[in-house]
């Protein structure tokens, strides 16, 4: 793949991420941030300090909101199309689009919904502000090993193609990432700072809609990146063009 086609899909990746952005803007707008508001009014309601507000709860929800989800969506967008570009046409006989919704899948796999399950959002109220900075380690590794060891699955199926077949290959791969991610779970250590008396409900919601905007977002990238990595490597033919295109480039 020449520099001129690699730029042209790191270009359409950072549009696809984009509006994939947009997407999940309006889900986390919808889903999340009622969520946040009802946690931040438990933890007002169980709190006796009254701290000034710095920068008010509306310019979070709104402002704030789009541009750290905009700005995450443009940037995984450019790093996804860069993987896109190593990927394609070596992890099986699948087409542009194809490639680039397995690629948006794998990335919420392994970048989010691994760490997740080890290390699952909690609202704004909970935990404690002591530890955040173990915390944030701690899920930055899980999801490093995820990357990794989703790697190394990846070429462990390609490995074992050539003498089991690509059902059997890629089984064992899977497998193997699945034991790998279970022993990471065992040893790294737990995080559990809930507050007692937080509702389970609320809770629930809040990862839930978390883990929902995450899936909306790759979802959203691997459908659009996919079409525009198409129309790039696979033009259509003047014969398809609408009559008015084939007549304008024939002049």
């Amino acid at each position: 793949m020449n520099s001129a086609t690699v730029r042209n899909l790191l270009v359409r990746g950072m549009l696809a991420g984009l509006g994939a952005g947009v997407l999940a803007l309006i889900a986390a707008y919808f889903l999340g941030e009622p969520n946040v508001d009802s946690a931040i009014s438990f933890e007002g309601h169980h709190s006796h300090e009254h701290e000034v507000e710095v920068v008010s709860r509306s310019l979070q929800s709104t402002a704030g909101l789009a541009t750290g989800v905009l700005v995450y969506g443009v940037a995984f967008g450019g790093i996804a199309a860069l993987a896109y570009c190593f990927a394609l046409g070596r992890v099986g006989r699948f087409g542009p689009r194809g490639t680039a919704l397995l690629l948006s899948g794998t990335a919420l796999l392994a970048v989010y919904v691994v760490p997740f399950l080890k290390y699952p959002a909690n609202p704004p109220s909970v935990g404690d502000p002591d530890t955040i900075g173990k915390r944030t380690t701690l899920y930055f590794l899980m999801m490093l090993l995820s990357v990794l060891l989703a790697i190394g699955a990846t070429l462990l199926g390609k490995r074992l193609a050539p003498r089991l077949g690509n059902w059997y290959a890629t089984f064992t791969a899977v497998a193997a990432f699945a034991v790998a991610i279970g022993l990471a779970y065992a040893f790294l250590p737990v995080v559990n700072e809930v507050p007692e008396h937080f509702p389970a409900t609320l809770l629930w919601r809040f990862r839930l809609s978390a883990l929902a905007i995450q899936t909306v977002l790759w979802a959203g990238f691997g459908l659009l990146f996919g079409e525009l990595a198409d129309r790039l490597l696979n033009p259509r033919p003047a014969a398809e063009r609408p009559t008015g295109q084939a007549v304008a480039a024939s002049h």
